[in-house]
């Protein structure tokens, strides 16, 4: 496995880990640390299951679980002006010198009145636990914590003790508020200064099975929603107004039109952000029109989280090493140790060789760096102090270790441009079974298959026979016919997983997404889009279309190949949505009486869901015909708030989503 993988993997990993501390009261790192975690892994693999996640999970015993009313989605992020200056451009924020806005914090209608078509509200983003507070006619009905964004605690008793909790409104509303639970500084200080920062406390507090301490939070509001009426509010501005009127207190807010002045703000609440009685961590931009659509999106387009700068340190550049992945070359720096958010540093990510022209790094330069948690750090530039006087050019590879065929530099990237590279291809096959969750072939087997020169192509896999299988090392005939049996499942996949698992270079699942919704939503439209066409998707770009444009014309036959052997088929677009159970995922345990259990996990692949052999954060549902039962399975379900069902459960969920679907998944599903 290279390097990239690793690092995926490991990225992974310390997302869950932070996360699942983070929603348990007990954050082992800084937000700006996570962030870059984040970043990170969006950046190697931007279709990773991760990144779909809010959190973990509710995971704390005592509590019912309940569902939101509206998802309590993330946000997109920027994390200095110019990503959030190409976000304003997007969506159509002045960028000129003359802006106009609301200068008093009272009056958050001051711009709208004064005429101005394109308005922003921008709020503090508070550094606390979510909460939402769900109302049935006026009378607080229950308050559920994020949780996973679909599903969390209900810890409504614990909510009516804390400050800002507004039992009973004044109007018949049904519909969820949304705000954050914080600690002031004082309250920390003074009662809870063993707990590591507010953030910390607030979640722990507000989790507490006898609600002890909730007295001592407050909540402080920022959103309104009816999921039955999308007219009920049309404007950001008259929802804080409708809010203050109801009695809660409302985040920070103020009105902008000029996306330099809303970074000038930023500045300014930087400045002060030591001062005020709570933490924040930047600030959060919303279009003025409320849009129910989007705030149902797991990440809502209209509305960013401009975070604070993060926190840099200072090195010297002493080495370069290039990380193999695939095609690809990346630069890593080896720097002097350096302590950075409490850990030290040795190693920091140097993104590609056009950065390294571009900032005028060489080793022994004296360089900036950001800390990515406790995977590759990033080299942000030149640090702003005086440069060693010996330094020396930085010697970019120039011939592919694998082929010897001599390496494009591309500026974005430095790759082999031999399409018929061992690693390249090797590489790609590791991806399609990645993407297709075909786990019964593993790494092992197909690296022999590879070396043995009988499966190079993807659409080899699909002509590979039992017989030859079973001769393989530790296999014999049932454990081929398995192999076997696993990578002829059909399957009909969105467009976006099929070009997905044919490895173009930074283009994931999530990124043909964009590309399907945008229009681009067949093989032969695809096929037909040019470079200027697909940079036009908003999120896309002309560097990564071009990637797509050639990687279709490179894998064209490879494609078309697969596609006959009618083992894997693409999706039409109106069913690309619904297709299959894509993003739930499925463990069984104990006896099946319609099937056995490795045929109840052949159906819920052949829909897209995973199916796991034990029992994880995250996972969607436990299957079992015995669910009052001692097994480490069902307790370890209980312990995570997992879902449990029965097997007609399962079954009347597997009819359910083939209905929906409207297609027939190969062969008999019963």
């Amino acid at each position: 496995m290279g390097s990239k993988e690793q690092r995926i993997q490991k990225l992974e990993k310390l997302i869950e880990k932070y996360q699942a501390s983070y929603y348990n009261g007990e954050a082992e790192i800084s937000d700006s640390e996570f962030d870059l975690l984040w970043d990170e892994l969006k950046t190697l693999s931007p279709g990773s299951a991760v990144l779909k996640k809010v959190g973990t999970g509710p995971d704390v015993d005592g509590f019912p679980k309940a569902r939101h009313l509206i998802p309590m989605g993330s946000q997109e992020k920027a994390s200095n002006p110019q990503e959030f200056l190409v976000w304003a451009k997007k969506m159509g924020i002045d960028g000129s010198n003359s802006p106009q806005e609301s200068k008093n914090k009272d009056n958050v209608l001051t711009a709208k009145k004064s005429g101005l078509t394109k308005n922003f509200i921008v709020q503090y983003k508070l550094d606390g636990a979510s909460l939402e507070l769900q109302y049935k006619k006026g009378k607080l009905e229950r308050a559920v914590t994020r949780g996973d964004g679909v599903t969390g605690d209900d810890i409504t008793e614990n909510a009516k003790r804390m400050k800002g909790t507004v039992l009973k409104l004044d109007i018949p509303f049904s519909g969820g508020i949304r705000g954050e639970v914080i600690m002031t500084h004082d309250v920390w200080q003074n009662k809870y200064p063993t707990k590591a920062n507010c953030r910390n406390a607030a979640n722990g507090i507000m989790r507490r099975k006898d609600g002890q301490g909730c007295e001592d939070l407050q909540l402080i509001v920022y959103d309104a929603a009816d999921p039955q009426n999308s007219e009920y509010f049309t404007d950001e501005t008259l929802k804080i107004e409708w809010l203050k009127k109801r009695g809660f207190k409302t985040a920070e807010t103020k009105v902008f039109s000029n996306a330099k002045k809303i970074i000038d703000y930023r500045q300014e609440v930087t400045d002060k952000r030591e001062a005020l009685p709570f933490d924040i961590d930047g600030l959060v931009v919303k279009d003025v029109i409320t849009d129910t659509d989007d705030l149902k999106r797991a990440r809502p387009e209209k509305q960013i989280a401009f975070k604070f700068e993060l926190e840099t340190a200072y090195s010297i550049l002493r080495e370069v090493q290039w990380s193999e992945s695939g095609a690809t070359y990346t630069p890593i720096g080896i720097i002097d140790p350096v302590r950075l958010a409490g850990t030290t540093v040795k190693r920091a990510n140097l993104n590609n060789p056009g950065m390294i022209r571009s900032r005028e790094l060489k080793i022994g330069s004296a360089v900036s760096v950001v800390k990515r948690g406790e995977i590759i750090p990033k080299i942000e530039g030149l640090a702003p102090t005086e440069q060693p006087s010996q330094t020396k050019e930085i010697e970019f590879p120039d011939t592919c270790l694998t082929c010897n065929s001599a390496l494009v530099d591309a500026g974005t990237r430095l790759y082999c441009p031999n399409p018929q590279c061992s690693k390249r291809l090797l590489h790609r096959l590791e991806k399609w079974i990645s993407v297709l969750d075909i786990r019964e072939l593993g790494e092992k087997l197909l690296t022999q298959l590879f070396e043995k020169k009988r499966v190079t192509y993807i659409h080899e896999l699909y002509t590979l026979q039992t017989e030859e299988l079973a001769g393989f090392d530790r296999m014999g005939d049932l454990s081929a016919a398995k192999v076997i049996r696993h990578i002829r499942l059909k399957r009909n996949l969105t467009l976006a997983a099929f070009v997905a698992g044919f490895d173009f270079e930074g283009v994931a699942e999530t990124t043909m997404e964009k590309i399907t919704d945008a229009g681009f939503d067949t093989l032969e439209e695809l096929r037909r889009a040019t470079i200027a066409d697909l940079a036009q998707v908003y999120g896309l770009g002309e560097i990564t279309a071009e990637v797509i444009v050639e990687g279709l014309k490179e894998c064209a036959d490879e494609m078309d190949a697969v596609l006959q052997t009618g083992v894997i088929s693409i999706a039409p677009p109106a069913a690309q949505e619904t297709l299959t159970m894509r993003g739930l995922s499925f463990c069984f345990t104990g006896e099946l009486k319609s099937m056995k259990r490795g045929e109840a996990e052949e159906k819920i692949k052949a829909l897209g869901a995973q199916a796991k052999s034990s029992v994880v954060k995250g996972l969607s549902y436990l299957v079992t015909n015995d669910a009052a039962s001692g097994s480490s399975k069902n307790k370890k379900a209980q312990e995570l708030g997992v879902r449990v069902i029965s097997e007609d459960e399962f079954l009347a969920l597997l009819s359910e989503k083939i209905a929906e679907n409207g297609v027939a998944v190969q062969g008999e599903l019963f």
